[in-house]
């Protein structure tokens, strides 16, 4: 029950393809010309391609792949921001946002959320500066699952020129996005969350021609009499050997999507969380976080009992009943500032696509016997 922080199981077919590279095709891509290393390519290629269909872009050369959804947002925030700028985000980021915005030296704003994490895009528009040069959302938040509306956000930035960036770590792989069709300029993802390939995988995906300042420097097995980084795409931003087998998990992790369909898999999800919910709202003592089951949302719920500290609780559920979650802050300090629970934290579920009702049944059970031990 924590696949927002990594998804388990991997459908075997991601598994058997890391293997499968690990075994046969496990080369240097782009550096060297035999068959082993132009297979490598072939496969890396095959899975921008892919990438491009399921977030709408035209160029598989914008399809940067990286070691997660920080580094990509990373790029985006040093490669566009300095101490004159000014940004807008949203209070349910995550410090994956905060903390290489606040490197940079630039100043923002923050569009306060409501109280289950939903932010106004009106408010967006309000807080645009002169110098605003990056307006930041996250598609959907890892404390409480809500998503955001992102697409009138980036047609706001569109309207005034200004880059937006979608933080999509949670929701990729189950929430349709047109980058092209929404005016989404940059989209980081984890390749190992709802894109169910391996850990250490990631992607930036470009739709725009505005000059990031590269990230870092290094061999790309292109321009080697040259002593600056290539300007091309992607190597811009792909120094060094790429994670060769991990990508290749991903592409599999993308076949299984497009296989059983985002729709399906979103459906299966949502039931599954709208099932816990409902259980875990019937026990004494559990407050739901940020829970509307009206609004757009994603397959994350958190939970507060009340008495019971959630690092405790959690792992009880861990020891006591086998059952894996998140406890804390999850990374996002002020989005639990925002939902109230700043001083608590709280105890995340996160099902995924492999949870069955039998799980959730497991997990109601294990909670009200926590909470009923703690009332006593």
């Amino acid at each position: 029950m924590d696949n927002a922080a990594t998804a388990w199981p991997k459908p075997l077919k991601v598994t058997d393809e890391v293997a499968n590279c690990l075994l046969y095709y496990c080369a240097n891509p782009g550096r060297s010309g035999h068959d082993m290393a132009l297979k490598a390519e072939e496969c890396i290629f095959k899975c921008r391609c892919k990438l491009c269909e399921m977030f709408g872009i035209d160029d598989p050369a914008k399809v940067i792949f990286t070691q997660n959804a920080t580094h990509a947002l990373n790029i985006v925030i040093k490669g566009l921001l300095s101490r004159d700028s000014h940004a807008v985000i949203t209070s349910m980021e995550h410090n994956s946002v905060l903390r290489p915005l606040a490197a940079t030296g630039a100043m923002y704003d923050t569009v306060m959320a409501d109280k289950d994490g939903y932010v106004n895009e009106q408010d967006v528009e309000k807080l645009i500066k002169s110098n605003t040069s990056l307006i930041i959302c996250t598609l959907s938040s890892n404390v409480c699952g809500s998503v955001q509306p992102f697409d009138k956000i980036a047609k706001i930035a569109k309207k005034h020129n200004i880059p937006f960036l979608l933080d999509a770590s949670q929701g990729a792989g189950v929430i349709d996005i047109d980058m092209n069709k929404m005016h989404i300029d940059y989209l980081a993802a984890p390749g190992h969350k709802g894109l169910l390939g391996p850990t250490g995988t990631g992607v930036l995906c470009i739709n725009s021609n505005i000059r990031l300042r590269s990230f870092m420097q290094g061999g790309t097995g292109s321009e080697s009499k040259i002593i600056s980084q290539p300007e091309t795409l992607p190597d811009r931003f792909e120094s060094g050997t790429l994670n060769v087998a991990g990508i290749a998990g991903l592409s599999a992790g993308i076949d299984f999507i497009n296989t059983h369909g985002r729709q399906n898999i979103l459906n299966h999800e949502s039931m599954m969380t709208n099932m816990l919910a409902s259980k875990l709202s019937d026990i004494p003592n559990v407050r739901l976080i940020g829970y509307n089951s009206l609004k757009p949302r994603t397959a994350v719920l958190s939970v507060v009992i009340d008495g019971v500290d959630s690092l405790i609780a959690a792992s009880k559920l861990n020891t006591c009943y086998d059952i894996a979650v998140r406890a804390g802050f999850h990374c996002a300090y002020t989005a639990h500032c925002t939902l109230g629970t700043q001083n608590t934290g709280t105890i995340r579920f996160s099902p995924g696509v492999f949870n069955t009702r039998d799980d959730i049944e497991k997990v109601c059970s294990a909670v009200n016997q926590i909470a009923l031990q703690n009332a006593v």
